[in-house]
């Protein structure tokens, strides 16, 4: 196919057209630019390539191309919430940049394949991204655009390579340089307690102490304290945040975290990073170094183009490690320095973006901070440029939405590179079945469990689900968090999510669908689904080792299941059980 030449309707100035030929189409991509342009195109494989457009003096830089909007199923950007649908393409750009989002979508097409995947190499500064149906034509546009100097440029992946959407993006997460950064330390990919949905702001050292001691005979290895242990006030404002001191609930902050890390847990303390409380001692002297005001929460962002003022921030967060000996920090509300107009900057400021304080700031934060210290990020902040500065990044707030949490984790799996995704902690009602406690855990069976429950005042059945989930999930941790991924039918939420390594393969099932046995290996066959008879295809006649598992992990049958030919067989498993297969290689 060939996308034909077009000119965005607000173009700033007609630019330069090039074509250049990627494997089985042909695209060509217009800039537009007052400024001269400079086209370099580099084949980077079949159908695939990097484009470099480098202006001749600072100026913004855009292009733009289109394909033929032809057997399309969805379009994937990593924060688009639970839409999946075409966008028209008058909506209003996306705009990411170091503090929200990052610049790269995919348009999938029946099968799941990669129709044209995009990114951009800018993942700091302000990027805007246009996508959608043409509606004159038919046709998918795309434009994306940013400041671009003669030394940069915009450089642009494309690929219409045809493969496997969760493929495509795979090699966008290599592009930008995963390999770069170290893998996430164990105490990023454990399974973990969360205080937040649990306690909310009603944190005491003992409820903490409590929890941790359940927690860890459970099996969790980590503990994140949420939002409350700096304050007595409960008003859900951030009026109190900024000083971040123990409030009078925690009276010893050193021992107690001792306390909870005899438990053998990690301990992580939650800061809301860029707020200043009305009602702090820091709220007269920050008024003229901050970004904007933010009424409803009774605080206003702190602007970390200010040196001083990155060294106030990094000098509280550090007190959780120097001096209370905490492991690690829960960071949140970084897109909330994403302000479109930042006022000027003082002559005090040190840069004159607040992309660039973003940047410093993380970076001084992780040179006070241990090597390896665990630091949690959040859906939005999902930008390549925050990697070297965490290990951990969580699925935006969903509480007891699981079919939300898969959605996310899988979004943040398919483009986190060396972080750990974590789900957004586990909740339910205290009269909820032990099956669907663990269809919420099979629901993130890709990502980290955090979970956030009383522990204290589970059900028997409640708890043997949650010891049997955690479990598998610390037992095939490798392949569930480092495996093949293939997420499938992104615009029906994922109902089936494989993840394939060391002759094991994971499938986790969230609709009446179909699940293909590996050749050979072993299948491990979740089933998140109400419905019980679950088809397998078989790509031979054999007999295989089968052991079914209920939701508590206890055996419903065990024994030898024969497929008599190759095609669609039948089995048994529970709503929230498991399915042992192995079959002979």
């Amino acid at each position: 196919m060939t996308a034909t030449i077009w000119q965005p309707h607000d173009s700033a100035a007609a630019g330069r057209v090039v074509e250049f030929p990627l494997g089985v189409r042909d695209l060509t991509a217009q800039a537009s630019s007052a400024a001269g342009l400079t086209w370099e195109v580099a084949a980077l494989g079949p159908g695939v390539a990097e484009v470099r457009v480098t202006p001749d003096a600072p100026a913004a830089v855009r292009v733009a191309w289109r394909v033929p909007c032809v057997d399309v199923t969805a379009f994937w950007v990593p924060d688009s919430g639970e839409h999946r649908g075409l966008p028209p393409f008058w909506r209003r750009p996306r705009r990411t940049s170091l503090e929200k989002g990052a610049p790269v979508g995919a348009l999938i097409g029946a099968g799941d394949v990669s129709l044209c995947t995009y990114a951009l190499a800018e993942v700091v500064r302000p990027v805007l991204i246009r996508t959608g149906v043409v509606e004159e034509t038919g046709d998918f546009g795309f434009w994306a655009e940013h400041e671009a100097a003669p030394d940069a440029g915009l450089v642009l992946r494309l690929d219409f390579g045809g493969g496997h959407f969760a493929r495509a993006l795979d090699a966008v997460v290599s592009w930008w340089g995963a390999h770069e950064h170290p893998q996430a330390p164990r105490a990023a990919r454990v399974p973990a307690y969360s205080t937040w949905y649990a306690m909310q702001q009603h944190v005491t050292a003992e409820s903490v102490e409590r929890q941790a001691a359940a927690a860890a005979a459970l099996g969790c290895e980590a503990i994140i304290v949420d939002d409350g242990w700096h304050s007595d006030d409960r008003g859900r404002g951030y009026g109190y945040v900024g000083e971040w001191r123990p409030s009078p609930a925690f009276p010893d902050m050193a021992a107690h975290v001792a306390k909870v890390k005899a438990h053998g847990l990690a301990y992580l303390l939650w800061y809301a990073l860029p707020f200043a409380g009305r009602h702090t001692a820091l709220w007269d002297r920050v008024q003229d170094y901050s970004l904007a005001r933010k009424p409803h929460m009774n605080a206003v962002v702190l602007d970390p183009r200010y040196p001083h003022i990155r060294a106030l921030i990094t000098g509280n967060l550090a007190r959780a490690v120097d001096d209370w000996g905490a492991d690690g920090l829960k960071i949140d509300f970084i897109d909330q320095f994403a302000v479109e107009n930042p006022p000027e900057p003082g002559p005090e400021a040190d840069c004159a973006t607040v992309n660039e304080g973003v940047r410093r700031l993380m970076a001084e934060l992780a040179a006070r901070l241990p090597a390896g210290a665990p630091i949690e990020l959040r859906q939005p902040y999902t930008s390549p440029g925050l990697w070297r500065h965490a290990s951990m990044i969580r699925a935006s707030d969903c509480p007891l939405s699981a079919l939300h949490n898969r959605q996310r984790t899988i979004d943040l799996r398919l483009i986190a590179g060396p972080l750990a995704v974590h789900a957004d902690m586990l909740m339910w009602h205290p009269a909820e079945s032990a099956e669907h406690v663990a269809v919420q855990l099979i629901n993130v069976l890709f990502a980290v469990p955090q979970i956030s429950v009383d522990l204290t005042a589970q059900s028997a059945a409640q708890t043997a689900a949650l010891r049997f989930w955690l479990g598998f999930v610390k037992e095939h941790a490798e392949v569930l968090q480092r495996g093949v991924l293939t997420p499938s039918r992104p615009d029906l939420h994922y109902p089936l999510v494989t993840a394939e390594g060391a002759g094991v393969t994971v499938a986790a099932r969230y609709a009446p669908v179909p699940v293909e046995i590996p050749a050979g290996g072993t299948l491990l066959l979740a089933n998140a689904d109400d419905s019980t008879a679950v088809l397998l295809r078989s790509p031979l006649a054999g007999t295989a080792a089968a052991t079914v598992y209920d939701c508590r992990g206890e055996v419903v049958s065990r024994g030898a299941h024969a497929f008599e030919a190759a095609g669609t067989h039948q089995i048994t498993v529970p709503t929230g059980g498991l399915l042992k297969l192995v079959t002979p290689g």
